[in-house]
Formats: structure tokens, C-alpha cells, sequence
């Protein structure tokens, strides 16, 4: 790999707080198109250009990535005055869509949790940390590696907050609902005497390997595809279920430590028929015409 991209993706973690998996994901991008092509830094439009067809049999929404990336760093290697042009106009742009994310229904959450409930009830220590797991993914709508890295410094004796570093190292205040709230205490209670994290593994914390096995093993106890679940889907879940509920976007937003608001939009494929619903009873001329 050309030097050059070392010296991006310091900047990235540098100027812009990129986590470590952003930096990994950049830099694959960018082997990759290196391996393609030769040299990125003194790659021509020709050699972009081409690309497109390398990329050909990829999902739209991976040559948008993997374009995105080349961008950033030929926008870099121009800042810097390691390159007078910029060859990047030529790589190709696919209008990609993004797709609307997977959730669960609230009875499959409900499901979830009467499994992993039943589950703790035997006191076995794996059971117990699997539930409180479980709360934090979907009753916080953490990340799976801001849940899995989550210090026991974040864990509140008495605020009903955790304190989270997201992405780009960036803080948030997390609420903590009374059943995540006893589900950690019951962990902690339990929880073996070894290092800085709430959920410890061999001297670190477990992996998010380790906790998508987890709950995709738990999804099939309890009936579920395993397929349709995921650390993730829990955090959409977590989202639209809030939304449903009538939380606020920005709030969300917040919630869920998005940079960009538009992030957050995608959460609104709220179903449509509870939209004309809500607009039939609280709009101000609700009481005259109906939408629908």
C-alpha cells in the first residue's frame, strides 16, 4: 500500500476522530482499488474510469462507498499538494438507494424478551448478561460496538444515563430505562472481578462476533430467524418503535448519535395508515374533512 494512503487515513483519525472500524473500511476500499489499478497516487482518469467496470457485479450501495472513498482521497492528495489534478469526476456514480432497515414487530421483541427473561430467571451468569445485553440494545438503542466496549466508568450510580463515545469519539447522554437499569444491576451482581469493562472477556470485553452469535442463538430459542436478527436491527427497532410512539426526530437524533439529521430520517417508514390516523386526530381541522 502507497505511502500516501497511510498519510490519509492519519488525517482521518487525526482531523476527523475517524473509529477504528472507519479507518479499517477506508482502508480496504483503498487496497482494493490499488490492488485494481496500480499506484492510487499517480492513477490517471483512464484508470478510475475503469473501475466502474471492475465493480460491475458489486451492489450499487458498495461502488457509492467504495467511490466516496477514492474522492475523499484524491480531495486529500490535492489539499496537500501531492497532486495538482483531481481524476476523481470519472469514477463511477450509481444513484444508489438505501434500503429501508430491517426491524422487528413488537411482538417478536416481546417474544425476545420472554426468552431471554426466561432464560435469566435460572441465574445462570451468561443468562443474566445476555439480558441486560438485550436492554441496552434495544431499550438504548446503542451500537453493537459502543455496547460491547461499554466501561464501567459510563455506568451511573444514581442518573438513569450512560455516558457514550460513538463515533468520531463523539459523547452522548444515553437514557436508561428502569428495566435496562435492573437488568445491568443484575449483571453486576454477578459479573466476574476483571478489568475496565461492564461485559469483560479475557482481560477486554467481549467481541460484537461473540454478541451477534449470541443473539442470533437466542432468536432461534425463542423462534425467531436468526436471520432477522442482529445488534442492529435492535437499534432500528429502537428507533422506529420511538418514532411510533411519538418521539421527536431531533430527539432521536440525539438519541441515537447521528451527525446528520438525514440519518435519522430513515427511520420514518413509520407504517401509513397510523400517519393518516394521527393526522385524522390531531390536526387542528380534524373535526371536518378526513385524509383517506
Amino acid at each position: 500500500m502507497s505511502a500516501h494512503i497511510e498519510e490519509f487515513l492519519a488525517m482521518l483519525a487525526a482531523e476527523r476522530g475517524a473509529a477504528a472500524n472507519t479507518l479499517a473500511a477506508y482502508r480496504r476500499d483503498l487496497e482494493g482499488a490499488e490492488e485494481a489499478i496500480g499506484d492510487l497516487a499517480v492513477a490517471d482518469r483512464e484508470s478510475l474510469a475503469g473501475l466502474g467496470q471492475k465493480w460491475a457485479e458489486l451492489a450499487p450501495s458498495t461502488v457509492a462507498r467504495k467511490s466516496s472513498a477514492l474522492r475523499q482521497f484524491y480531495g486529500f492528495l490535492v489539499d496537500e499538494k501531492l497532486r495538482k489534478d483531481d481524476p476523481s469526476p470519472a469514477l463511477p456514480r450509481p444513484a444508489a438507494r438505501r434500503p429501508l432497515p430491517k426491524i422487528l414487530s413488537h411482538d417478536q421483541v416481546e417474544t425476545l424478551f420472554r426468552q431471554a427473561e426466561s432464560e435469566a430467571e435460572s441465574g445462570r451468569p451468561a443468562a443474566i448478561r445476555l439480558l441486560a445485553l438485550l436492554e441496552l440494545l434495544y431499550g438504548s438503542g446503542l451500537r453493537a460496538s459502543e455496547v460491547v466496549a461499554l466501561p464501567l466508568s459510563a455506568v451511573p450510580r444514581d442518573a438513569p444515563f450512560l455516558t457514550i463515545t460513538g463515533k468520531g469519539s463523539q459523547q452522548r447522554m444515553v437514557p436508561v430505562s428502569r428495566r435496562a437499569k435492573d437488568a445491568l444491576a443484575r449483571w453486576l451482581a454477578v459479573r466476574p472481578d476483571d478489568g475496565q469493562f461492564v461485559f469483560p472477556s479475557r482481560g477486554k470485553h467481549i467481541s460484537r462476533v461473540r454478541l451477534f452469535q449470541m443473539l442470533k442463538d437466542l432468536a432461534a430459542r425463542a423462534g425467531i430467524d436468526p436471520a432477522r436478527l442482529s445488534p442492529h436491527v435492535l437499534r432500528h427497532a429502537f428507533a422506529t418503535h420511538l418514532l411510533e410512539g411519538g418521539a421527536d426526530l431531533r430527539v432521536l437524533q440525539t438519541l441515537l448519535g447521528h451527525a446528520d439529521i438525514a440519518t435519522t430520517q430513515i427511520y420514518t417508514h413509520v407504517d401509513a395508515a397510523r400517519l393518516v390516523a394521527l393526522v385524522n386526530e390531531r390536526h387542528p381541522l380534524a373535526g371536518g374533512e378526513r385524509c383517506g
